[in-house]
């Protein structure tokens, strides 16, 4: 059964905070069983990956086959339907004008004390990408990885994609065609960042690896961080809808299966102010089961880790928004802006009646890549900055590291640092 909680209730805090630790428990640890992957690779290099592949996903790789190449892109391309082709086009331009918008602009000026001051950004050389090629593959997911690197000014985009039984789906191939990403690997799991991370014969390393998957690969890219960066710990789907009864139930109801039926340990959550609303969406999610094909998954993750909370009034639901910090909120109210205003802590927020979740997944603009597990606390959705460094630039003259010079060596005396204040004072 799906979890009921008002705020209305003297036991609600209580409550609240267990409901808040639900997928904790069930957390799994694969972090030993990673950790010895992540040492083959390390040691065999590609003779691991092979074997790995071979094992977990039933494929026989080689040197010669393991990287997709230009002929299976472009048969790929062609076996999409045109539609297909036309949306992931569409959906690339709009994600390309997004994220172009967040380019940050260098800078270098001079302050009173003559003292030159400022910082540039650099793009990293290469980036690897992880999609996802399991139980579902996701085009979409290509493109919100591969084009905000782009337009950061990545040059070297390397994509793993793990091939069940040596399959490997056209559209995610169509969508890295359309990205401009041309180095693909027939790779996934632990094995996959792993040696995107240290290196094969068959696979150069790279600087950062970006992407979803399941707990093997976030539990590898845990593990490698600090060789190279990552962008998250990716976590199970999220959902939080805030409604009032003025929605089609109807509608609300798909909102929170949309998340759902990404995985059995998704969270979907309705909060709103109208009990006998909760009540018609809660039986428009049992209607709509019985049509979706992830049903299983989708049913397991409503019943498990679901809930509808109901809400004195709409104010106190952006406190819980902030408390459970979620992937996605919906704001399916008269006044979203408004309601968005006391938001502080969530991945991204989809406001008004006619913006679902859905939209932002795959044309909307921004990066569908968010943060998890409560984690939007102190994390942001994946952007162009994740792709750019920023290196600070001074500059001091004969004139300003006279003023500077004196203060800076008292401090470096403060701390012991001889060899620092004599670099500074053999200069005044």
């Amino acid at each position: 059964m799906v979890h009921k909680l008002t705020t209305a209730d003297k036991r609600f805090a209580a409550q609240f905070s267990t409901f808040l630790t639900l997928r904790e428990s069930t957390e799994q640890d694969v972090s030993g069983v990673v950790k010895g992957i992540i040492a083959r690779v390390r040691s065999e290099g590609d003779k691991a990956l092979f074997a790995l592949s071979e094992q977990f996903d039933h494929v026989q790789l080689s040197a010669a086959s393991i990287r997709v190449s230009k002929q299976e892109i472009a048969k790929a391309r062609k076996t999409c339907g045109k539609n297909v082709l036309a949306a992931l086009t569409h959906a690339a331009k709009r994600i390309r004008k997004y994220h172009e918008k967040q380019l940050p602009a260098n800078l270098w000026y001079k302050d009173k004390h003559d003292v030159k001051l400022g910082w540039r950004w650099n793009a990293m050389d290469a980036v690897g990408l992880y999609v996802p090629g399991g139980t579902a593959s996701y085009p979409s997911s290509v493109l919100m990885n591969a084009i905000p690197a782009q337009v950061a000014g990545v040059k070297r985009l390397v994509m793993v994609v793990p091939a069940p039984k040596g399959k490997l789906s056209p559209a995610v191939l169509a969508a890295a065609d359309i990205a401009g990403v041309s180095e693909i690997y027939r790779i996934g799991g632990a094995q996959a960042v792993a040696a995107l991370a240290y290196g094969t014969k068959s696979i150069s390393a790279v600087d950062k690896i970006v992407g979803p998957g399941n707990a093997y690969v976030a539990e590898a890219k845990r593990q490698v961080f600090g060789k190279v960066g990552i962008d998250m710990i990716a976590g199970p789907s999220e959902i939080l809808v805030v409604a009032d009864n003025k929605n089609n139930p109807q509608w609300i109801a798909a909102d929170l299966l949309s998340q759902a039926e990404h995985d059995p340990m998704a969270q979907a959550v309705l909060v709103t102010d109208d009990a006998a609303f909760a009540a018609k969406v809660e039986q428009a999610v049992t209607q709509q089961l019985k049509k979706l094909s992830r049903a299983d998954i989708a049913r397991t993750s409503w019943q498990q880790y679901g809930a509808i909370i109901v809400v004195r009034n709409l104010k106190e639901a952006a406190v819980l928004v902030d408390k459970i910090a979620p992937e996605h909120v919906e704001l399916a109210v008269s006044k979203p802006e408004k309601l968005a205003k006391h938001i502080r802590h969530a991945g991204a927020i989809f406001m008004g009646r006619f913006t679902p979740e859905a939209v932002g997944d795959y044309i909307a603009g921004p990066s569908h890549v968010l943060p998890t597990s409560h984690t939007a606390r102190f994390s942001s959705g994946l952007g162009v900055y994740d792709f750019l460094k920023r290196t600070s630039l001074i500059a001091c003259s004969k004139t300003s590291i006279k003023t500077l010079g004196r203060d800076a060596a008292i401090l470096a005396d403060a701390e012991g640092l001889l060899a620092h204040a004599l670099s500074l004072r053999q200069r005044l």
